[in-house]
C-alpha cells in the first residue's frame, strides 16, 4: 500500500518517509500522491497533534496557485503573541512561479514554532521545490499518499479502519465489502464507518450484504461465488434479482473474471496464505478464498472457463443483442467448473 511507495520513495530522498497512519509535525512536511483521503487524514492528524501540544496554534491555509507574493512570509511572521503557527498550502502541484521562488528561500531558513504542510498531488510541476524538500532543506518529511489499487491494499485499509475502532469483522464480510467499494476510497471508508456506528457486536457477512446489496459489485460477487461452487440455480436467480434491481453485465462478468484470475494464481501455488498472497499481489484472505473457490476445479476447466468469460466480456460489451442470455450460458459453463 502507502508503504511500497514510501520505501520506494526513500530511496530518492534524503528525508524520512512517514507513513500516513504515523503523520507527525516537523518544520515542512510534504504530503505528496493522489490519495486525496489519505492525505486529508494525514494534514488532520498534524493538526490535532499541534493542537493537543498548545491550544492556541495560529492556524492558516494558502493556495499556492493564486499565492500572492509575500503571502507565505506574511502568514509565517511572528504574531504579537507568539503563537504556534500551522500554515497549509494546497494546490502545489499547480504552483504559481512566485510562490516556488518564495517557498524555495523559506526552506533555506524556516520560521520557528512553525509547521509548513505542502500538498502535491502529484506530477511534474513544483518538481524544485519538492527536490528541494526531499534534498533535506528546511528539516522537513515526507508522507507519501500512493493511489490504493490493489485489493490487498483496499482490504488491509479497511481492516485497520475497524482495527481502529476495536470491532470485528469477518473475513468473508470484508471482502464484500471492499468489492463493494473498489472505486473510490472515500466512500470505502464512509461504508466501514456506517457499520461500525450502526451495528453492535461482530460483523458478518448477512449484515453487509443487508446494508449494501444496491452495490452493483456486491451482487456481482454473490452470482459469481454460487456459480463457481456448482450452484446453478442459485447464480441464475441471484443473476436474476441483480439485473432487476438495476445491476449490469458487465461488473458481473468482471467480478467472475476476478476471480477466475485468482482461482490460476493459486490452483498450483504451494506454501502459506501469506507468501503466496505475497508471490502474486493479493491478501491472504483473498488466497484462502480462491483456494475455496477452486475446490473441484481442475486447471483445464479454469482455463476454458477464463476463455469462455472473455469471450462474454466481448458480447456484453455490445458484442451480443442479449446479453444477459450471454451472461446465464456463462453461468451456465461454470457451474460445470469448465468441464464440456
Amino acid at each position: 500500500m502507502p508503504a511500497r511507495a514510501a520505501s520506494t520513495r526513500a530511496t530518492k530522498s534524503k528525508i524520512p518517509q512517514v507513513e500516513w497512519s504515523a503523520a507527525r509535525p516537523a518544520p515542512v512536511v510534504l504530503v505528496s500522491g493522489p490519495e486525496e483521503l489519505l492525505a486529508e487524514r494525514a494534514i488532520r492528524a498534524i493538526r490535532d497533534a499541534l493542537v493537543a501540544a498548545d491550544p492556541s496554534v495560529e492556524v492558516s491555509d494558502l493556495d499556492a496557485s493564486s499565492a500572492a507574493p509575500g503571502d507565505l512570509v506574511t502568514l509565517a511572521s511572528p504574531s504579537l503573541f507568539g503563537e504556534p503557527r500551522l500554515i497549509r498550502v494546497t494546490s502545489v502541484e499547480r504552483l504559481a512561479e512566485s510562490f516556488q521562488a518564495e517557498a524555495l528561500r523559506y526552506l533555506e531558513a524556516p520560521a520557528d514554532d512553525t509547521t509548513l504542510v505542502l500538498r502535491h498531488a502529484g506530477g511534474q510541476r513544483g518538481k524544485k521545490l519538492l527536490d528541494a524538500v526531499r534534498s533535506g532543506a528546511g528539516g522537513g518529511i515526507e508522507i507519501p499518499c500512493a493511489e490504493v489499487k490493489r485489493d490487498a491494499d483496499r482490504s488491509a485499509f479497511a481492516a485497520a479502519e475497524f482495527r481502529a475502532a476495536g470491532r470485528r469483522i469477518s473475513p468473508g464480510a470484508l471482502r464484500i465489502l471492499v468489492s463493494a467499494f473498489q472505486a473510490d476510497l472515500a466512500e470505502l471508508a464512509a461504508a466501514c464507518r456506517q457499520l461500525i456506528v450502526d451495528v453492535t457486536g461482530d460483523i458478518g457477512e448477512t449484515t453487509v450484504r443487508t446494508y449494501y446489496a444496491g452495490r452493483m459489485e456486491t451482487d456481482a460477487f454473490a452470482v459469481a461465488d454460487a456459480a463457481l461452487a456448482g450452484r446453478r440455480g442459485d447464480a441464475l436467480v441471484l443473476l436474476r434479482h441483480a439485473i432487476s434491481t438495476g445491476a449490469d453485465p458487465v461488473p458481473i462478468v468482471a467480478a467472475i473474471a476476478a476471480k477466475l484470475r485468482a482461482m490460476a494464481k493459486v490452483l498450483d501455488a504451494h506454501g502459506s496464505a501469506a507468501q503466496v498472497a505475497s508471490d502474486h499481489g493479493l491478501a491472504p484472505w483473498q488466497v484462502d478464498r480462491a483456494r475455496r473457490d477452486a475446490q473441484g476445479w481442475r486447471p483445464e476447466g479454469v482455463g476454458r472457463a477464463i476463455v469462455m468469460t472473455a469471450r462474454t466480456d466481448e458480447r456484453v460489451k455490445g458484442g451480443a443483442r442479449d446479453p444477459e442470455f450471454a451472461v446465464e450460458r456463462l453461468l451456465t459453463f461454470l457451474a460445470s467448473r469448465g468441464e464440456p
